[in-house]
């Protein structure tokens, strides 16, 4: 018998992307869904409870979010989807197959975004330089894992921000972080609201706050100045 997949979705505010991430697993063999809400003040949690995904409320917080998913989840294997990014056809069994090896203790997939623009397939050769070279994925990739082995790893920190950094960090001592074959899809829209170098810029400088030590308040401030 086949190890069952559950996926934990965060939201806040994702009315316009929930239904398409949801939808991708109709007629899979994914056991379930599970949308975590943040407090949404749009139709999100409307429109995940009617394409019959199950879904939790707690604090607006990506790490505590799927925290809670991750403990209510029945599934053998835990998968982490933001709600912007779509997975490749077969993910299911490239999830498997990945985490197969006993050597690996978590996986994701190659990244990708949703535009052919000359400036964000750069940024998405720098992401897979990254990956080749230190097999540390981020949580646009779609993270996956043993519940087991979240467990061992002691799940996401709740931290405002970096909780998949974080994360990968300490299943980097557990075992090898590798990529499955196919690419996760992820929504440009940030880069496009943002601004490609500035947001790219702002993420190199969390990652610097971050292995500084620097209150995650502030480094969440550095990352969303407006909220």
């Amino acid at each position: 018998m086949q190890p069952s997949i559950s996926v934990v979705i965060p939201t806040l505010n994702e009315a316009e992307w929930v239904g398409d991430a949801i939808r991708q697993f109709h007629g899979t063999d994914v056991q379930e869904v599970i949308v975590v809400d943040g407090g949404s003040n749009d139709d999100t949690v409307e429109i995940a409870e009617s394409l019959g995904a199950r879904v939790l409320v707690d604090e607006p917080n990506r790490g505590r979010q799927q925290n809670l998913g991750a403990n209510e989840a029945k599934g053998t294997i835990l998968l982490f989807l933001h709600a912007d990014t779509a997975l490749p056809q077969g993910f299911a069994e490239q999830v498997r197959e990945t985490l197969s090896n006993s050597r690996v203790s978590a996986g994701a997939f190659r990244f990708r975004l949703d535009t052919a623009d000359w400036q964000l397939r750069l940024v998405e050769r720098v992401v897979a330089l990254r990956c080749r070279l230190f097999r540390f994925p981020y949580g646009d990739q779609a993270l996956f894992m043993l519940q087991e082995t979240f467990r061992r790893a002691g799940g996401f920190a709740e931290l405002p921000v970096m909780e998949d950094f974080d994360l990968v960090r300490r299943l980097k001592k557990l075992g090898r972080v590798d990529l499955a074959r196919g690419s996760a899809t992820t929504s440009a829209r940030r880069w496009r609201q943002d601004g490609v170098w500035q947001l790219t810029w702002t993420h190199q400088l969390c990652i610097l706050g971050y292995l500084l030590r620097i209150p995650s308040d502030r480094l969440a401030r550095l990352r969303h100045p407006t909220e």
